[in-house]
């Protein structure tokens, strides 16, 4: 989202003050008029600004929020090289169908390529785009492409084949040493709910108010706005919404302002807590996953800042330290090591990636509560959640005293084949990745 002009306190913006001096890079670099930024695009850009960094002797260093965007950043994607290779990357010029809304996006996606449709969440656009995206480029649906790159990853190759499998393997771009600052769930949660209250005081509302403005012009130019990408999904703005409207209208007292403001701010608190979550998840499943196949685990640190009060011990020394002896060249220590939550948390949440392991994908649909699941965990999870039973519950009163009919089973269509493959993407819905170096 920093990517993003403007709106620094939505974003989380760097203030000029804590730059210190250093140049940032891609901050702002996308107005409210423009497209959103594929994974492509923005690897493309910020592959540009490393090679310039390099060529002044300068060292580079990615500072990410969507882990998806800089996992893409640091490794060579041989599916992303297939698709076009030093070409531009997909315009909505090009291919008007990127730009329309989420649901047309997916019935022509399910056209070309239905198992990747029935892959993804109907609300999930951005991978939806991504698979679509591929076949416009290559004209071969993305599932058919990660078949046969895991037919040759699985194949005992010998010659000119073993080289091919060599190529077809995710490889690092560059040499890199990676930080993860991590935060015990206490001390984060305080942290993050503390946040969102600071972000009140440093002018959150008005924000939300330049926003709201901004879509009304459109709307009143005809210009549709797509409200479901981009910085319409940020934390902090579609939170709010319901309380700026009834502020503006005057149509609420006092009261019930102050429970519609109070909802948002827990709305927004929820929000960056599920986001933290899903970060830390994306870390111990997929970064690791491909830093483990790509042989470079030994590079991925975590540094403890739990308690602030031993911040310098716990992560600033210990990261210089490394820095030194990474940039001399020299053997850098076991990174479990490092402390007892490396330890665990360095860990693979599970030794898979689920997007390599066709087999579980199962698309389910619950006709009670109207939900879609797309794997056989996400399905446990909402038939055992509080709010599907309460439907139940309700849908079996609604026949009592009658004949009470069976519950509908829910429909389900299981994606099979008998090979791994590689995914496109991940969750993650925001582009907040930004590059910056220490001049």
């Amino acid at each position: 989202m920093q990517l993003y002009e403007g709106l620094p306190v939505i974003t989380n913006k760097i203030t000029v003050e804590e730059m210190k001096g250093v140049p940032h890079h891609l901050l702002g670099a996308i107005t409210h008029h423009e497209e959103t930024w594929t994974v492509t695009e923005f690897v493309k850009r910020a592959l540009n600004v490393i090679g310039d960094i390099h060529s002044r002797g300068k060292l580079p260093v990615v500072v990410g929020g969507t882990h998806y965007y800089v996992q893409s950043l640091l490794f060579n994607d041989t599916l992303a090289d297939q698709s076009g290779d030093g070409e531009e990357s997909v315009d909505a010029k090009l291919y008007p169908i990127l730009d329309e809304p989420t649901e047309k996006i997916l019935a022509k996606l399910r056209e070309v390529d239905p198992i990747m449709a029935d892959r993804w969440h109907p609300n999930d656009r951005r991978k939806i785009q991504r698979s679509l995206e591929i076949w416009l480029r290559t004209g071969k649906p993305a599932s058919q492409m990660y078949e046969e790159q895991s037919l040759r990853k699985q194949s005992s190759l010998t010659g000119e084949g073993e080289v091919e499998a060599k190529r077809m393997t995710v490889t690092p771009r560059f040499p890199a040493l990676l930080f993860w600052v991590h935060a015990a769930n206490d001390p984060l949660r305080a942290r993050l709910d503390a946040r969102v209250e600071k972000m009140l005081a440093n002018g959150l509302l008005d924000e939300v108010d330049e926003l709201g403005r901004f879509l009304q012009d459109r709307e009143l130019e005809g210009t549709p706005v797509d409200r479901s990408r981009g910085i319409w999904v940020s934390i902090g703005y579609k939170e709010f919404e319901t309380y700026q409207r009834a502020l503006a209208s005057q149509s609420a007292d006092a009261k019930e302002l102050a429970k519609l403001k109070s909802q948002a701010i827990e709305q927004v608190q929820a929000g960056t807590r599920q986001y933290a979550k899903r970060q830390i998840r994306w870390i111990r499943i997929k970064l690791l996953n491909a830093l483990s196949n790509a042989n470079s685990t030994k590079n991925l640190y975590l540094l403890d800042g739990s308690d602030l009060s031993h911040w310098q011990d716990c992560v600033e020394t210990p990261a210089l330290d490394l820095v030194a002896k990474f940039l001399g060249g020299e053997t850098l220590p076991d990174p479990q090591r490092l402390s007892d939550t490396a330890a665990e948390m360095l860990m693979p949440k599970r030794e898979y990636d689920l997007s390599e392991r066709r087999d579980l994908w199962q698309r389910r649909t619950c006709e009670t509560c109207n939900t879609v699941a797309v794997t056989e965990s996400d399905w446990a999870k909402h038939i055992h959640s509080r709010g599907h039973k309460i439907r139940e519950k309700k849908q079996r009163q609604k026949h009592m005293g009658g004949v009470e009919r069976p519950m509908q089973q829910p429909t389900s269509q299981k994606v099979t084949s008998e090979d791994s493959m590689a995914d496109i993407e991940s969750s993650m819905a925001a582009l907040d990745g930004m590059v910056n170096h220490r001049q």
